[in-house]
């Protein structure tokens, strides 16, 4: 099952940013962006758990050495076997996980642990990598972009090495990110076809990394668009969608972190699946992941900067608003009191016999009204104002 992570907002819109910024705390506390699988209590160990909606499980086999290579679709389990133990190496990729049948079948085939079979079928799994001596299991995720490029779609890969193969499970039969790997077998590129099992599974671990930088590109600019958003013309829309990057990479952080360790175990492992050579590679794509999360780490940083950036933006405009009304209020508090003066009936007030008694009444509250809008331009409280017509 692909799981898919895009900007959502607020079921409401609360009456204050603080109650906008309470609710959303409590939207976050309730949901999670990436739920790992846990078992149900008193299950047997090794129970599959197929989901309802997974796709059908269909094999695909590539077989390759130095001199020749070879790729058949929607091989049956029984014909893998003429493959194990041969000189060759043998890439049995796995493109769905719906069929129970298949997945016990390919399992008794290849003499896969129970526990081993249940973390490859029961989605979604930490990454990690588990020792079973004469098997290497290595669990990962791939990401890619969603077409809107408003968030990313994650899928797990397991991979288990043995000698002279490399079996892998994906969850859907959607394009993934191992098509540079195939056309290199199959156009005898780079040194793949005459190396083992293990350096395949070092190419497939270091362009599924890989995968994760275009990702996080889309972050930067969202990032970058944002900020102009909150420096131009901020809204509740604006909010919400910082908050939905915080909490997507929040998302694409967990699914990182967990590669640092599979790395540095597979770097240090003294399997003889994991040859030294291959060893050196990986070292290599232990770089990559700790880029990945230098990135991840400073995108959140600067994600957290701009909901404070928001805030102060907010509050500033809302200065500006009771500056308005500040100099509105002061203008007019004179005016009032001198008609609240001539307002009074008093019985004897010498200005209402007057001629030009009226005419001089609007005299003095023009002139003290101008000579206050003089006064505030001096002083540069009007400058700022064109903000509020946004």
């Amino acid at each position: 099952m692909t799981h898919s992570y895009q900007k959502d907002g607020l079921p409401s819109y609360p009456s204050s940013l603080e109650e906008a910024l309470e609710e959303k705390r409590e939207q976050e506390e309730e949901e999670d962006y990436f739920d790992y699988h846990y078992d149900e209590p008193g299950s047997e160990p090794g129970t599959l758990s197929i989901e309802p909606d997974a796709n059908p499980s269909k094999i695909i086999l590539i077989d390759y050495n130095s001199k020749h290579a070879i790729r058949r679709v929607d091989v049956i389990p029984n014909a893998l076997i003429p493959y194990l133990g041969t000189n060759t190496v043998s890439w049995m990729d796995v493109q769905g996980l719906g069929s129970e049948k298949v997945l016990k079948r390919i399992g008794e085939i290849l003499k896969l642990h129970p526990l081993l079979l249940e973390d490859v079928v029961n989605v979604p799994q930490r990454a990690k990598v588990e020792d079973y001596t004469q098997q290497l299991l290595i669990i990962a995720h791939m990401v890619r972009p969603t077409p809107s490029s408003d968030g990313f779609e994650t899928e797990q890969i397991s991979f288990v090495l043995g000698k002279n193969y490399l079996l892998t499970f994906q969850e859907e039969e959607l394009e993934d990110c191992f098509d540079p790997v195939r056309d290199r077998i199959r156009t005898h590129q780079g040194r793949v076809r005459e190396s083992g099992a293990d350096y395949l599974a070092y190419l497939l671990l270091d362009v599924l990394i890989d995968g994760y930088f275009p990702v996080l590109e889309d972050y930067g600019e969202r990032i970058e668009e944002l900020e102009d958003k909150i420096l131009q013309a901020p809204t509740r829309d604006t909010l919400e969608e910082i908050y939905s990057v915080r909490r997507e990479l929040l998302a694409l952080r967990r699914l990182i972190w967990p590669l640092r360790d599979v790395m540095n175990i597979l770097i240090r492992s003294s399997n003889k699946l994991m040859s030294t050579d291959v060893q050196i590679y990986l070292r290599d794509c232990y770089d990559h992941v700790i880029q990945l999360l230098d990135i991840t780490e400073t995108y959140r940083e600067l994600a957290s900067s701009l909901m404070e950036i928001y805030l102060s933006s907010m509050s500033n405009k809302m200065n500006e608003v009771m500056k308005f009304l500040t100099v509105i209020s002061t203008i007019f508090i004179p005016l009032t009191f001198v008609v609240g003066v001539y307002g009074m009936n008093f019985k004897f007030m010498p200005e209402l016999d007057w001629k030009w008694g009226y005419f001089l009444c609007w005299l003095v509250m023009l002139a003290i009204a101008g000579g206050l809008i003089v006064f505030f331009w001096k002083r540069g409280w009007f400058k700022n104002f064109y903000s509020l017509k946004e």
